[in-house]
């Protein structure tokens, strides 16, 4: 079943600061303080009789003096609360100032680890690099072995270009005898050209016996039969 309110929310909040501010405890209750006047005002009322009344006088200052209690009481209890929530403040101001430092604390430890990290990256990265190096290194054969290859191919250049040089110096030698020899055959070749002139020439001049001419050779003499025909 449904709870029924005799006030709307708008309501409730005016009577709850009428309360607050009149420190009453009913919608129809009398406010503390318009009853600690009236009990002041009944005191001061009956001291200015002239009659005999000092047990009613009493009797309305006790009234009063509780009244005063009871309306201190309160305000006391108020100003405690006042107090607790102004420490409670500074506490928690004290609070908020300590966490926005941690924040910031943690804003700079983020940003520290986070160049611990990209450094980290960076030092990892460097270390793979090594280890690659280094097993490529591992890989290779020993520097004495290597420097052993190395000695043998530049002995190995070294006879090879004087396997080079020499047959340069033999080629240059054979271009030379191969000069020498057209040089040779040409000379040679004059020669004999000059020779079969000079032959020509004295067959020219030789009469002919008996039908025969006699032809000089350059080795032996031989006799070449002529037909003359008449």
């Amino acid at each position: 079943m449904s709870a029924h309110y005799a006030f709307g929310s708008q309501e409730d909040d005016v009577i709850i600061k009428h309360r607050l501010l009149t420190r009453t405890t009913t919608t129809r209750g009398e406010p503390p303080l318009k009853k600690l006047q009236k009990k002041f005002t009944s005191f001061a009322t009956e001291i200015e009789k002239d009659a005999d009344n000092t047990s009613d006088c009493e009797r309305l200052y006790k009234a009063f003096l509780q009244e005063i209690n009871t309306f201190e009481l309160p305000l006391l209890k108020g100003k405690a609360v006042v107090d607790a929530n102004i420490k409670e403040k500074e506490s928690f101001n004290e609070l908020q100032v300590e966490i926005e430092r941690q924040i910031l604390q943690a804003q700079t430890d983020i940003e520290d680890l986070k160049k611990q990290l990209e450094q980290s990256k960076i030092e990892r990265q460097h270390k793979e690099e090594c280890e690659a190096i280094r097993k490529l290194i591992s890989s290779q054969p020993p520097r004495s072995e290597t420097e052993r290859l190395i000695a043998d191919l530049e002995k190995e250049i070294a006879d090879l270009e004087a396997e080079d040089i020499a047959c340069l110096r033999t080629l240059e030698l054979r271009k030379k005898q191969f000069a020498l020899l057209l040089h040779v055959v040409e000379e040679l070749q004059i020669s004999i050209e000059d020779e079969q002139k000079s032959i020509a020439d004295e067959l020219r001049a030789t009469p002919s016996v008996s039908g025969y001419k006699t032809v000089p050779s350059l080795t032996a003499p031989y006799i070449l039969r002529r037909r003359e025909y008449h």
